[in-house]
């Protein structure tokens, strides 16, 4: 597991004065107001980058990053992923997980056949989209009745196979 969680990327300068517009990827954007520090990866390093929210308004989230004065301070930071620490990310419900997380796992049936490894997780609506790649490459909802046990630990993800056959869209 990554020590570090991805919450958002850097889109535009927003106005004159440093300020950047930030598409969130955090559950609760509220936690921005808290983080004080982000994390921009640098090669196998993390170097900390101050944030100061402004504001969060329809689903954007727009700070001052560091020592960023001006739109041209901002552009060279567009396209940067930020991330938090794992300490300092939301806490999670029962039965959730962290995308970070999730990614690699192996799904395997009931009978311990592999049917691919999760590499993206899609989230464009009430229920995520999981996508797996493999011989059979595949994408379906993150349904409980398809996916009733999740090992993070263990990097194994367990799959209903009928239930997938219902749900999953598989690439031919």
């Amino acid at each position: 597991m990554t020590d570090f969680l991805m919450v958002g990327e850097v889109l535009k300068p927003q106005g004159l004065r440093g300020e950047c517009k930030i598409r969130p990827c955090a559950a609760d954007l509220s936690l921005f107001e808290t983080w004080d520090t982000l994390f921009l990866p640098r090669g196998s390093a993390w170097d900390p980058i101050p944030c100061r929210v402004s504001r969060i308004h329809e689903g954007f989230v727009y700070a001052i990053l560091g020592d960023c004065k001006t739109p041209e301070d901002v552009e060279r930071l567009r396209g940067a992923r930020l991330y938090v620490d794992r300490a300092h990310a939301s806490p999670l419900e029962e039965g959730a997980h962290y995308i970070a997380d999730l990614l690699g796992c192996l799904a395997v049936d009931e009978s311990g056949a592999e049917l691919g490894t999760l590499s993206d997780v899609l989230q464009n609506g009430p229920v995520d989209t999981w996508v797996f790649t493999g011989k059979r490459p595949f994408m379906a909802p993150a349904l409980r009745r398809v996916f009733p046990e999740v090992d993070t630990e263990a990097r194994r993800i367990l799959v209903v196979k009928d239930a997938l056959e219902e749900v999953a869209v598989f690439e031919d």
